[in-house]
């Protein structure tokens, strides 16, 4: 028999298609040597091309699911994706508070906003941009915006290493003890740089732009690997560079699937299977 791997949850809606949300999260997860719990939030109809209908989990169901599975198996950390209203982040709030999950516990938490699309597009109400200011951002260990996501919380459009910064100082400002600010929206530069800052130290991790439409998923595997890293016990900075490398590959890796974009790839970590 194994020994009992790490675990890590993640609080996310579920995503039909199997490219991002939850489902996202798992492989990652998996792919980074953790054993991946759920509290779903939401169900979506949707595919390749987008996304057609939500169905949204009661607050209380979600806080249940979160009640439930740490108090019977334990994680090592947590981060959050879609969670589309106040209420649903208030009762998350409310229950990692309960769990002992957050920046000042052992359990770290790490807060993934899923608050504009890959396009830029918003996805959340403003009581809700509120709520995820207020309520998940004082509680976070790290937050994981992309660029249009640091535009909708904090009023600041990053165009280059200066203006990232800034941004990374304004998400500190708002509780989080570490911001990792993506810079794979700032399209036309040949490299892709984030920046990770505890409000008075920055690292920086860069790679050529890889050349592929296929990027479904990426914020959501970003976030979890450095989930599954800090799982495992990795201090931030090396859990975000433990993140960086695996995502890198994944976006290499990644697919088509369907008529539209396809996901980001946890398959090269399988590339020593041996076929039955």
């Amino acid at each position: 028999m194994a020994e009992t791997p790490p675990r890590a949850l993640t609080i996310a809606g579920s995503d039909s298609g199997g490219a991002a949300g939850l489902e996202a999260d798992l492989r990652a997860m998996t792919a980074c040597g953790v054993h991946g719990c759920v509290a779903v939030t939401a169900v979506t109809v949707q595919n390749s091309l987008g996304v057609s209908g939500v169905h949204l989990v009661p607050p209380d169901v979600v806080a249940a699911q979160v009640r439930t599975v740490v108090g019977d198996i334990g994680v090592g950390a947590a981060k959050t994706g879609m969670l589309a209203t106040a209420e649903i982040i208030s009762a998350v709030a409310d229950v990692v508070d309960e769990v002992g999950i957050g920046r000042d516990t052992g359990v770290p938490f790490v807060v993934d906003p899923v608050a504009a699309s890959m396009y830029g597009e918003p996805l959340l109400a403003d009581d809700a941009m509120d709520a995820i200011r207020t309520r998940l951002f004082p509680r976070a260990a790290l937050v994981t915006p992309n660029l249009d996501e640091v535009r909708l919380l904090c009023g600041i459009t990053v165009r280059d290493r200066e203006s990232a910064g800034k941004a990374a100082d304004a998400l500190h400002d708002l509780g989080a003890r570490w911001a990792l600010v993506k810079g794979g929206h700032l399209h036309g530069s040949p490299e892709v740089t984030d920046l990770l800052s505890d409000g008075e130290r920055t690292w920086e991790f860069s790679g050529p732009r890889i050349d592929t439409p296929h990027v479904h998923g990426a914020g959501d595997a970003l976030a979890s690997a450095t989930c599954a890293g800090l799982a495992r016990g990795l201090e931030m900075p090396d859990a975000v560079a433990f993140a960086e490398r695996y995502i890198r590959r994944a976006v290499a890796e990644s697919y088509p699937l369907g008529a539209g974009t396809g996901p980001v790839s946890p398959f090269w970590t399988l590339a020593d299977w041996d076929e039955p």
